[in-house]
Formats: C-alpha cells, structure tokens, sequence
C-alpha cells in the first residue's frame, strides 16, 4: 500500500525528529559497551550505520523536498499559465 504524500511528509518528520536521535543514541551505545576499536575501524562502523538507518526508509522520504504531486497535477490541469 502507497503513503499518501502528506503521510510520507508526516512520517520523514516523526523519524527525523524522535526516530534519528533514538537511533544515534542507541549505536553510540552499543559501539561504547564494544570498547574503543581503531578509529578507521571506529570509523568505519560509524559511517556504515549513518547510511543503514535510511535504508529502509527510503520510500518513505522519497520526493519529499519536492511540492505536492496533487498539487501540482491540479496546478497544470487548471491551466494557471505558469511555465
């Protein structure tokens, strides 16, 4: 089932807001039980888990930055002249 534009709006907001900061404190956490690695390892780790988190996410934040499709669909069927 597809999102709605607005719910994939609402979505990207809750998980950027409560999602992210639970997320980065939870990797910080584990990563401080595990001991202090090599930093490229350290690194490495770090940058693995900042692209895994919106992985999956990724259809929900998907156009998002752009106007709203319906929005834009009714703009060009109204005929409002713009270019």
């Amino acid at each position: 089932m597809a999102l709605s534009y607005k719910a994939r709006r609402r979505w990207s907001l809750l998980v950027l807001i409560i999602g992210l900061p639970l997320y980065i404190v939870a990797c910080v956490t584990v990563m401080n039980w595990l001991g202090r690695p090599p930093i490229l390892v350290e690194l490495l780790v770090y940058v693995v888990l900042g692209v895994l988190w919106a992985w999956p996410l990724r259809a929900v934040f998907r156009g998002i930055g752009q106007a709203d499709p319906s929005e834009v669909a009714q703009g060009d069927a109204e005929g409002d002249g713009k270019a």
